[in-house]
């Protein structure tokens, strides 16, 4: 049996924007897997192909708590994911050989080759690199809006949040 009409809308389908100027998709870079260069306070949850779904979503859900309690303990107000060098190759955020997803990836987001921009679809490693003692700081910036003034996070405080391991 073949199954036709599947259609990957990211982000359901919406439009999304910075100060009023449209973000085109497939200019950014996935960072982490979890969020996308250039796209201030924004995340995704992107499961894995090759294991269960939920495996990667629950890593994403605890980063993005451990971030947003370390963003608060700090001040910070925005974080927003650099893009690699401009010299390293970009490759479809999934690497997945269903035709439905090959028919989406003129508008999905991109991955490098290396991490943090590249998407391992390996548990072990996201792991390692999502949990608490993966960085939070290799391929962002954080601001705060008060003064504007983009900082370097000084990511050695190892307070966390007590369930993340």
């Amino acid at each position: 049996m073949t199954a036709t009409g599947l259609k990957v809308l990211p982000g359901g389908g919406a439009t999304l924007s910075i100060d009023g100027t449209d973000v085109d998709l497939r200019e950014t870079v996935s960072y982490k897997g979890i969020m996308l260069s250039g796209m201030p306070n924004f995340a995704l949850a992107l499961g894995y192909t090759n294991a269960s779904w939920t495996l990667k979503v629950d890593l994403v859900s605890r980063y993005i708590c451990r971030l947003l309690a370390y963003m608060e303990r700090h001040g910070f107000d925005e974080v927003r994911p650099l893009a690699p060098p401009a010299t390293e190759a970009r490759r479809p955020i999934i690497d997945f050989a269903a035709g439905y997803v090959q028919r989406a990836d003129p508008i999905m987001p991109r991955q490098g080759t290396r991490g943090p921009w590249r998407l391992p679809q390996n548990y072990l490693s996201d792991r390692a690199r999502l949990r608490r003692r993966g960085r939070l700081d290799d391929g962002v910036v954080f601001t705060r809006r008060a003064d504007r003034v983009a900082v370097k996070a000084d990511v050695d405080d190892k307070r966390d949040l007590p369930w993340a391991p």
